[in-house]
């Protein structure tokens, strides 16, 4: 708009960066983090789950319709036999076990030698598909027979923190889901059966120290339940999607951004996940991460071409450049976040 009296058009500043911008972080410590290796394939099969958990940053629910083509799951199968050097195929959700190519994609990825983890949320074991009205009490067998690492997530080993996050009656679900996945031997010593919690604050709060926190779950659930697991792995919420929504409307987000920020630490940076793994979403598109993916965020290769698995190139991928946005400051901030816990 012309000004009224000089009748010049003035020019706008363009908007100031935001002082969370993670790439400015970067360059003021010095830091590069370019891609190490590819030794993960996460992918993201579904966004339909039995659950809607009020920290997914997946926005993952009962009426989602979103899955991965049959013809996605057979190239992903194909990268991984054509790529030994991509030893770990990470299968998550949604619920990846409604996805109704998800037993086979298992047995086909596990008879190529792959290390398969699965992102089972336990209570889908008792409540089954809620759109086709299948059972999954099957599924503690099934994943022994494949000895497939299995990672759930439990928010806390009280019940009314578990529920407050997740939902009623989850954690007593989750308590008995525990316990059918123990009587196949996951969580046992000497079985080989791995069997992973994740802990996430119920809040906008860093986690506490995940050692710490591990011996904490161990005892309680062991004394009050009876239940035993190998490991716990503690992850920070990501301020995207359904976690941004609720700080937004608490008025939280920017004093939990503020304390990301103020945590930031080179060690957990240095060990983020995007540098040894790709994530695939539910139309065979590649990004960095899980959250990325969330956040649309594609990966490109060389002169920006968007990455798929479709026209898969490992060295194109492996040469990409990683996306970085505020909400990284999520995986670097205190002890590090990461799909496997703490990287610092």
């Amino acid at each position: 708009m012309r000004d009224a009296v000089s009748g010049v058009i003035p020019i706008r500043a363009a908007p100031a960066r935001s002082k969370y911008h993670f790439e400015d972080l970067l360059r003021a410590r010095g830091l590069a983090l370019p891609p190490v290796s590819i030794d993960t394939l996460q992918v993201n099969i579904t966004k339909l789950c039995n659950q809607v958990c009020r920290h997914c940053h997946v926005d993952a629910s009962p009426s989602r319709k979103e899955m991965l083509s049959a013809e996605g799951v057979s190239k992903c199968l194909q990268i991984l036999e054509r790529h030994p050097q991509i030893a770990k195929l990470d299968i998550t959700g949604g619920a990846p076990e409604l996805h109704p190519g998800f037993d086979c994609f298992v047995e086909n990825a596990v008879a190529l030698g792959k290390h398969v983890m699965v992102r089972h949320n336990l209570t889908v074991q008792l409540d089954g598909n809620p759109q086709a009205g299948e059972g999954k009490e099957y599924l503690p067998g099934f994943f022994a027979r494949n000895r497939v690492e299995v990672i759930s997530s439990l928010p806390y080993h009280q019940e009314y923190f578990t529920d407050t996050q997740r939902g009623a009656g989850v954690f007593r679900k989750s308590m008995e889901a525990m316990r059918r996945l123990n009587a196949e031997g996951y969580g046992v010593e000497g079985s080989g059966l791995s069997l992973n919690l994740v802990y996430n604050p119920v809040g906008p709060y860093l986690p506490a120290d995940q050692a710490g926190l591990e011996a904490d779950y161990k005892r309680e659930l062991k004394s009050k339940f009876g239940l035993v697991f190998n490991g716990l792995y503690t992850i920070t919420n990501m301020p995207i999607n359904r976690f941004r929504l609720h700080l937004d409307k608490s008025g939280q987000y920017e004093s939990y951004m503020d304390k990301l920020l103020a945590a930031f630490n080179p060690a957990a940076a240095a060990g983020v996940m995007c540098r040894s793994l790709i994530s695939v979403g539910h139309d065979g598109r590649i990004y960095d991460c899980d959250f990325n993916q969330m956040l649309e965020l594609r990966a490109a290769g060389a002169g920006g071409k968007p990455l798929g698995i479709f026209d898969f190139d490992f060295d194109q991928v492996l040469g990409r450049r990683i996306r970085f946005d505020d909400h990284c400051l999520g995986c670097t901030a205190g002890a590090g976040s990461s799909c496997g816990g703490a990287t610092a």
